[in-house]
Parts: structure tokens; sequence; C-alpha cells
């Protein structure tokens, strides 16, 4: 495959950053999207250029940091997919591809199309710990759980912290996210004593990061490569309001 990438680079936070397109040649259908990258690296390198800076850890849709705007969609055209496990056999030869960093204001640009999520990081540390009983582990089955309530908290866990829900969002809010968290503790056992002031704390924290108010436009589950569903923020908005009513600060 043969195709022309128009790449966003910014050298720095402050610098200013344009499109600069490059050809991708020889590009074999099986790769992912990040290899192809790799391989478009390699030639920069190899010309004594400035390779493309992008986030990228395990390689396996587990860890979030592939946070790419492909054509325009967050992780690009494959649903519940993220970047690393899109393949180029996606695309079609000849192909022209946008290539840019999340765009939000909590979000600031690192390098080229490496942005800052630490925002992401701080909602999490804000919920705080769990009550939890010390001394020799209970059995497994000492405390009971409904299933709809395993799978909704495993549906919630899911959430790899990419930040597309974020970037896809028209308010960039991070509602997605922070309501996925707030879930996945907030309807299992260990997670009650908590739960109420996890979700105050939580909201007031990704208020104070600067990103936008959701108004359940729906774009977040779309571009979820976990397709995290927006019913989660449904239920993080009746904790907030109950953990407000009830008062649950010190």
């Amino acid at each position: 495959m043969n195709l022309t990438l128009h790449v966003w680079r910014q050298a720095g936070p402050r610098a200013p950053g344009k499109m600069v397109v490059y050809k991708a040649g020889d590009i074999s259908p099986d790769m992912s999207f990040l290899e192809m990258l790799d391989v478009v690296n390699e030639g920069l390198t190899l010309r004594g250029e400035v390779p493309i800076a992008f986030d990228h850890d395990c390689r396996e849709g587990i860890c979030g940091m592939c946070s790419l705007m492909i054509n325009g969609i967050a992780h690009g055209p494959m649903k519940g997919t993220a970047t690393c496990q899109l393949h180029m056999r996606s695309f079609k030869d000849g192909d022209t591809i946008y290539i840019e960093p999340w765009r939000a204001g909590a979000f600031p640009v690192i390098k080229d199309l490496a942005v800052d999520r630490s925002a992401l990081d701080r909602i999490i540390q804000a919920g705080g710990f769990i009550t939890a009983a010390t001394g020799g582990a209970q059995d497994a089955n000492a405390v009971l759980v409904p299933k709809e309530s395993v799978d909704g908290a495993m549906d919630a866990a899911a959430c790899i912290g990419c930040g597309a829900c974020v970037a896809a969002c028209p308010n960039a809010s991070a509602s997605l996210f922070t309501a996925a968290k707030i879930t996945h503790l907030g309807l299992l056992p260990q997670g009650q004593p908590e739960r109420y002031r996890r979700a105050l704390e939580m909201v007031d924290q990704m208020d104070l990061e600067n990103f936008g108010s959701c108004t359940l436009h729906g774009e977040c589950q779309e571009a979820c490569p976990k397709e995290i569903s927006i019913d989660t923020i449904t239920r993080m908005n009746r904790d907030f309001i109950r953990g407000r009513l009830i008062g649950t600060r010190p």
C-alpha cells in the first residue's frame, strides 16, 4: 500500500504547529496503524529528520496510550477498536490519511501527536480509597454480588483511560471516563462505604481540570474503544446528587 499522510507536527506545548505531508510507501495491509507510523519514523530517521512523536505502550488495546485522531475520528474508522488494534487493511491503497492529537483544553500537546492526559489521573486520585477489611482473606463466596451488578461493574472497568471520549465530545467533557470509574466501584459491595463521597470528589476534580460539561451528545460512547455506555453517566449524576443531599463530606 502507498499512502499520503497529513500529520500534525508541533515541537512543544508553546510552539506553533502545522500539518506536514509524508509519503508512506510499501505498507503491508497486515500492519497495525502504529507499526505504519514506525515505518514512517524509520524513514525520517534515516534521512536525518525528526521522527513523529506519538504515545504507545502495550499495543494490545489495554493501556490506552494510543491516542490519535484519524481522519477526524478518535482511534480511526473501526468501532470498538483502539489505534494500536487498527490495521492498515481498514484503508485502501492510495488513501490520504489525516493524523492529529486529541483536541481538548485539558489535554495540552506535549509534542506532535502526544498530549498530556494527567488530568485523568488526577480525577482517579480524587476518588481516594475503598474501605476493606484487613486480616485473612474471605472465602470467594462470602460476599454475594448479583450478576447484573457484576456485569455492569466489569463493563465500566473496561475503561482504559485513553481519553477518546473527551476528544470526540463537542464539549470536551470527561463525563464518560469519570462515570466509568465511579460506576466500577459503585456497583460492588467494596465500593459502598465511600460511594457518594467518591462521586462528589471525582466530579469536582473533573470540573477543576477544565473539561467541558456533558450535554449527552452521545459521541463519547461511539468513540470509546471499549464501547462503554452513557448509562454510566446517569449513575454518576445520581450518585453526585445524592451525595450533595446527604452531605457525605466531613
